[in-house]
């Protein structure tokens, strides 16, 4: 039952904020880039293992990870200026982030 709750939960505030994107992208973008998964996520994990490291670790490892995220937006901030299309600029983005990835394992593991 649990699981259904953080599913819906997850699902209202992703389908909001793609709903508000067609309305108000500068409000939607800015509710997106809330930590509210971040808080969310937190609280769960707490409430499921009732363990103050894992949480703590879970939240280091988000804030290592936030800086390192941004890197998806890159090919979308230049996509004007080298003429990306959307699905380039997208693929670009994801490879960011996969070499991401593993520049924060690095992180994470120096700081453990």
């Amino acid at each position: 039952m649990f699981a259904v709750i953080k599913m819906f939960i997850a699902v209202s505030v992703i389908s909001f904020a793609s709903w508000l994107s067609g309305r108000k992208p500068e409000l939607a973008g800015f509710i997106t880039a809330l930590p509210l998964v971040s808080i969310l996520a937190i609280t769960f994990s707490y409430m499921q293992y009732q363990d103050s490291d894992i949480a703590n670790q879970y939240a280091k490892s988000i804030f290592f990870a936030i800086p390192i995220s941004w890197s998806f937006f890159i090919p979308f901030l230049l996509s004007e200026k080298i003429t990306l299309d959307f699905w380039v600029a997208y693929t670009i983005g994801i490879v960011f982030l996969i070499i991401g990835y593993f520049l924060h394992s690095f992180i994470i593991n120096f700081f453990n």
